[in-house]
């Protein structure tokens, strides 16, 4: 098994090396009368920015009568900001990269596109291939308007060696999941009794979006999901939300998690084999087997009953053009295709390829750990749908921050509860800025 984890590595980490060297020769398309420019904007970034790279020389090397041409732009605000703006403005790329998250507040202002269904399954690709959270992320008002590449979960990944000695695996050698609160603070104590530090690598101090993507894993497994409807009330069970703030407290004790933890902290220790077990995203995967340490990976245990995973998916989708060119249009959708088509190499990042045959094929199956979590794809929790929510929004920081205190001192669940009604109601009650027509959205 060991083995042939280090061969497939080795194979993906020299296909990433090329791809990084295509990718500094593809930039300049095929000089031809008949070929024309697709204008791609994404926001992939380090070795996703090369996968991606790798994957779109691949295609212009398979077409003749068109050329993907990245833009690569900064992550998170700017990027959004500069994806509106260029929809309302009349600049919009052929097709670009957006969280799932993100796409319900820029529909309602004509920022995008819907997809034609009749196209996609043209080329293999409809609601049967995809897990019923990931197409319904991308519906909204009824139509398509983002396809899905993959799905990336907040996840447990685990030192097998640490795990074994502390006898928390099951018999087929994976991390046991307890289905209550108690059992999983009991076994992080067990593994923290062989490390001599903490059980848990887990960072949260001062970063929201990890706060937010534990608690809202959690506050789903309460079988519960919030709503923010436009102009009304938050609608949020404030037993469960008390519950899963609690619970976080009594987590980082100073024994199971420590009670400072950052996310550089907890990224470190786990790194260096000082804990047994990581709450982090599946991005984190390749650096720690990277770091050499002996990993799993599982779905966060169903601490309050029910399999909730919380995530985002990488979508494409197509901004506003007044008037596509129509083969154009058809190229981009086979450029979109062709890239879930072969995913198997997104994979190697550790996300979830969102294309069902990709993730039902034998060679995912290989893969490891990454298949050991490939589940989670149906139990996906994605952000309450907004205008303000989803990745690289103040919404996850803003909530970190009304959240945080309780977290760490034990007290003022009520209070922050409270807070964070006002806080959403505050947000519900103004428009959508995305709207360029203004109103509500």
């Amino acid at each position: 098994m060991i083995d042939t984890r280090i061969n497939r590595r080795s194979v993906l980490a020299g296909g990433l090396a090329t791809a990084g060297l295509a990718a500094l020769a593809g930039c300049t398309p095929a000089q031809g009368s008949q070929t024309t420019t697709l204008q791609f904007w994404h926001l992939l970034s380090g070795g996703d920015g090369i996968t991606m790279q790798g994957m779109i020389d691949r295609i212009n090397a398979a077409h003749g009568g068109f050329h993907v041409r990245p833009t690569v732009l900064a992550w998170g605000a700017p990027y959004y900001t500069k994806l509106a703006m260029a929809g309302a403005g009349g600049r919009a790329p052929d097709l670009a990269v957006m969280h799932s998250s993100r796409v319900s507040g820029y529909v309602p202002g004509g920022l995008l596109d819907p997809w034609d269904l009749n196209q996609l399954t043209e080329l293999g690709v409809s609601e049967s291939t995809f897990t019923d959270p990931v197409w319904n992320s991308s519906v909204v008002d009824g139509e398509v308007y983002s396809v899905a590449l993959d799905a990336h979960p907040f996840i447990t990944l685990y030192n097998t060696e640490i795990c074994e000695e502390a006898g928390v695996l099951n018999s087929d050698g994976q991390l046991m999941r307890p289905d209550n609160p108690e059992d999983f603070l009991e076994m992080g104590r067990e593994i923290a009794g062989v490390t001599g530090t903490y059980g848990l690598s887990y960072g949260f101090i001062g970063d929201g979006n990890q706060m937010w993507r534990l608690f809202y894993t959690l506050y789903c497994q309460h079988g519960q999901q919030m709503t923010f409807p436009q102009g009304g009330s938050v609608e949020v069970d404030g037993d469960a939300f008390v519950a899963v703030l609690e619970f976080m407290h009594r987590l980082v004790d100073g024994e199971v998690a420590s009670q400072r933890g950052t996310i550089d902290a907890a990224v470190a220790e786990f790194a260096a084999q000082r804990t047994g077990m990581h709450f982090t995203g599946v991005w984190e995967l390749p650096p720690m087997q990277e770091a050499g340490v002996p990993l799993g990976a599982t779905m966060i245990p169903p601490i309050f009953g029910d399999e909730a995973v919380y995530a985002d998916s990488h979508s494409f989708v197509l901004p506003h053009q007044a008037n596509p060119d129509q083969q154009m249009r058809r190229d981009t959708y086979t450029v979109v295709a062709e890239l879930l088509k072969n995913s198997i190499t997104w994979a190697g990042a550790g996300h979830i390829p969102a294309y069902l045959p990709v993730t039902e094929n034998e060679d995912y199956a290989e893969l490891t750990p990454q298949a050991e979590y490939a589940e989670a794809a149906d139990y996906l929790v994605y952000d309450p749908v907004a205008w303000f929510t989803g990745s690289g929004s103040n919404f996850v920081q803003q909530f970190g921050q009304i959240v945080g205190s309780a977290i760490t001192s034990g007290s003022g669940y009520d209070q922050a509860l409270e807070e964070f009604r006002r806080y959403v109601d505050n947000l519900l009650a103004q428009p959508n800025p995305a709207n360029p027509q203004g109103g509500r959205s």
